[in-house]
């Protein structure tokens, strides 16, 4: 007899954006929706890669991370952020930032915790956050700039909260934290031990302003995991590969859980990443300009097809305001999108557990080429016609 086992994710299907990327390929649709670059990595960085697999470096890379590229991190971290940063004890290897911050919730958050999620909220949080027996605290972002509603945040510290989760650059709203931001927050954390968990996987995607990292704010840095992704900085989603940097006592209890998720990371792409950060500083700092120059392309095209835009200071997505163009839910209007004009995108409402119920938005990613930029835009003029 087949044995149907209770779930510990009940309400957890199939993430919205593996759900969206099925619908564009069954419908021949341009994805905009999940956040891929469908251009190549550096050439370089390819090179880097066939070089570190012809030298022998397939084995098990040293669980903490390949030495050099724990190494490479530290020294961008101190020429970024004027940080220092012990690379032994201070800068875990992942794979993938998802594993980032799963390892983290699981490595501080016990039965009973609670966890501070800010609305709308990357989908891994919260099932991270319910697998470690905690619960979460969902705050809403104000409106129209999802900046955090600091009163709301100190009415829900409390003796239970273990975790604050922040994500900056933001995704999918594209907000980010400014110094002052981080300042406020560590006044309100100054007494209590709460931790911080802070998601800053965009934090070379920045196109307004310069990104804050926790790492820069002490107080904060001295109780924070701050998670990255050399996906995102190189093109290369689907080598898996990000980083956690942490005080050695936090770093220590999350390497613990990172020995029995993964307990290794694909070694000879950290070999390739530590050459290549070596080689080649200027491709992270390039990155504002070249991405700042696809958002203004896609910004131009959405305009024109009748979307109101939200501003997108950082990451590599869109938010994009559909009221004029209709009065549905962004769940049926993302899903008419693909039918009517060929392009998928994500709906906003995704990322909340109570939506607001006026808000019509749509997230379109721009990490395309310019040709894929245009074309969508010639399809999306359909919309408005």
């Amino acid at each position: 007899m087949a044995v149907e086992p209770e779930s510990k994710l009940p309400g957890i299907g199939t993430t919205i954006f593996s759900v969206m990327t099925r619908k564009a390929d069954e419908r021949g649709a341009i994805n905009l929706s999940q956040g891929f670059p469908d251009f190549p990595v550096p050439e370089r960085l390819a090179a880097l890669l066939e070089e570190a697999v012809r030298e022998g470096h397939n084995q098990y890379a040293p669980m903490p991370g390949a030495p050099r590229l724990r190494r490479a991190v530290a020294e961008k971290i101190g020429s970024l952020y004027g940080t220092a940063c012990d690379p032994e004890t201070q800068v875990t290897v992942t794979s993938g930032a998802t594993e980032a911050l799963f390892d983290a919730v699981q490595a501080v958050v016990r039965p009973g915790d609670e966890v501070i999620l800010f609305d709308p909220a990357y989908d891994a949080y919260e099932p991270a956050v319910t697998l470690a027996g905690g619960r979460a605290v969902r705050l809403p972002l104000t409106e129209p700039g999802f900046g955090i509603d600091w009163q709301r945040l100190e009415d829900a510290l409390g003796e239970r909260t273990r975790l604050v989760i922040l994500n900056t650059p933001h995704n999918p709203a594209g907000a980010v934290l400014d110094r002052a931001a981080l300042d406020r927050l560590a006044e309100a954390l100054r007494p209590r031990s709460t931790l911080v968990l802070s998601d800053e996987v965009y934090e070379h995607i920045v196109l307004d302003g310069a990104h804050a990292s926790v790492l820069q704010q002490p107080e904060l840095a001295e109780r924070a995991f701050v998670v990255s992704s050399f996906g995102k900085t190189f093109h290369c989603t689907g080598w898996k590969i990000g980083y956690c940097v942490a005080p050695p006592a936090l770093t220590a209890e999350l390497r613990k859980v990172h020995q029995f998720v993964t307990f290794a990371t694909m070694h000879p792409a950290q070999v390739a990443f530590a050459r290549f950060l070596e080689e080649h500083p200027e491709h992270y700092r390039e990155l504002p300009a070249f991405y700042r120059r696809k958002r203004d392309r896609l910004a131009g095209h959405l305009e024109a097809a009748g979307f109101r835009l939200r501003p997108a200071a950082g990451t590599y997505f869109q938010l994009a305001d559909y009221g004029e163009l209709a009065d549905e839910p962004d769940t049926l209007f993302a899903e008419r999108l693909i039918d009517r004009a060929g392009v998928a995108a994500i709906p906003v409402s995704v990322f909340y557990r109570d939506p607001p119920p006026a808000q019509r938005l749509v997230r379109f990613c721009f990490a395309k080429r310019d040709a894929t930029l245009d074309e969508s835009g010639r399809r999306l003029q359909s919309l408005s016609a």
